[in-house]
């Protein structure tokens, strides 16, 4: 008479520690690796920023002073996806991929990971955040200010689990990032909102805070430094 001899509970017991210890270390690394690859993918984000900014300016597409001298814009409006301040036209062709012309509710863009979230500046230097949807309401800015200052924040969707890092940019070209020791930012819950986190002072006219010791300190209180 044959026997089908199967695996005894000791076996069975052994093969699932082992999958729980292969299990223990491979899921952590590859979080990592994905937390990376996302703040690796909001860098080469705001960089493509930068370059379509300066392509909208020097286009002069956005004039609502009509002084020829051209103004940035917000990502609806240099994606094509809403039309430009000031007319009823959308960019064409536009300077940034579709995708990051897709405006939540909130103002923010979601892409990989990351919340994005431009400013412009008001009469007085008063970040103005993108509207819902994308775009901004004609008149709402200074014109002559939006010819030469804005800027963009990217955030963790999910912090620790999305990302870690926070980073902005604006018209200086300074890229900077911040691990969130003070205030660390986070999705919907925690997100960017005044548009003056990484700034020293209290509007836009105002110098970064980059790095230990600046002249004052981050409106946020946090240490912001260059991103090599």
């Amino acid at each position: 008479m044959k026997h089908n001899k199967g695996f005894t509970l000791i076996e069975l017991m052994i093969v699932v520690a082992i999958i729980a210890i292969i299990a223990s270390i491979a899921i952590p690394n590859l979080l990592s690796a994905r937390l990376n690859a996302n703040e690796s993918a909001a860098i080469s984000t705001i960089r493509n920023v930068v370059s379509a900014q300066a392509q909208l300016q020097a286009q002069a597409a956005i004039d609502e002073d009509t002084d020829g001298i051209g103004e940035h814009g917000m990502f609806g409006e240099m994606a094509g996806t809403v039309p430009l301040r000031g007319g009823a036209v959308t960019l064409t062709p536009a300077v940034l991929s579709g995708a990051l012309g897709i405006v939540d509710a909130a103002g923010y863009v979601n892409k990989a990971g990351y919340y994005f979230a431009m400013f412009l500046p008001a009469a007085g230097a008063i970040p103005t955040p993108e509207a819902g949807g994308g775009g901004v309401a004609a008149g709402a800015l200074d014109p002559d200010l939006s010819e030469n200052t804005w800027n963009c924040y990217a955030w963790p969707v999910n912090r620790g689990n999305t990302g870690n890092r926070t980073f902005m940019v604006n018209q200086t070209g300074d890229l900077l990032q911040t691990n969130g020791a003070v205030v660390g930012y986070d999705g919907t819950a925690t997100p960017i909102a005044s548009g003056l986190e990484a700034y020293q002072g209290a509007d836009m006219s105002f110098p970064l805070a980059i790095g230990a010791a600046p002249p004052a300190p981050a409106q946020d209180g946090n240490l912001w430094t260059n991103v090599n």
